[in-house]
């Protein structure tokens, strides 16, 4: 990770967990500053005044469920503002719903507010180095969901047994230059693979990538 410290926005509408959080947050040495809003609203106004300024949030941890503007549509518009800016879910429910709403809205990652704190600061990490972050709970209620709806009438994808691998290594979390590494190929060449994923999935980002490599049989936990 490289030295420059992570300035993160924590948006959640309970204030003992938002305040308790910001406190933990606030204590690690890669941390720079925390933020915090109660609202999807006040959320949006901050980044709007931030808009500008030499200093901005880098990571945001959005509650799904709030009163007013939802963490789905509050994760929207604040990539429509910043889109830069990384999002990490939090939910208290592991229902697909929830986390396939918040994929498509741009989010990088997701975190139970159950998680340990040792798992919100990898996601952080991880997210920050530009992968996806889902804990393994909800990765493990993704695979049972999917599992109850499949369809015996497998779809079969034009994917190249080496697209196959790389789509194993981004799953896992690597980047492009690890997997090039890992591969012993070019990054450019990972690069390329990696889109033609996309548009193969038809999916717009990295997690949703990672959603229909579930899906579809191409990575298990």
């Amino acid at each position: 990770m490289n030295m420059e410290k992570t300035n993160i926005y924590l948006v959640d509408d309970h204030s003992l967990f938002r305040e308790g959080l910001a406190f933990l947050l606030s204590k690690l040495d890669f941390v720079g500053r925390v933020y915090e809003a109660s609202s999807g609203e006040e959320f949006l106004d901050g980044l709007r005044g931030m808009a500008g300024n030499k200093e901005k949030a880098d990571i945001a941890l959005v509650d799904i469920r709030m009163q007013g503007i939802n963490g789905i549509d509050a994760t929207k518009n604040a990539l429509a503002i910043d889109a830069e800016l990384k999002v990490i879910a939090l939910s208290m429910y592991s229902e697909e719903i929830y986390y396939v709403s918040m994929i498509d809205a741009g989010a990088s990652g997701f975190l139970l507010k159950n998680s340990s704190f040792d798992q919100v600061k990898k996601a952080i990490v991880d997210v920050s180095e530009g992968k996806n972050y889902f804990s393994e709970e909800v990765l493990a209620s993704l695979v049972k969901s999917i599992s109850r709806k499949a369809d015996p009438g497998v779809v079969k994808y034009d994917i190249s047994e080496r697209e196959a691998e790389v789509l194993d290594y981004i799953c896992r979390g690597y980047s492009n230059a690890s997997i090039a590494n890992e591969l012993s190929i070019s990054k450019r060449t990972v690069d390329k693979h990696r889109e033609n994923l996309l548009m193969k999935s038809n999916a717009k980002n990295t997690a949703q990538l990672v959603v229909f490599a579930i899906r579809n049989g191409y990575y298990t936990i």
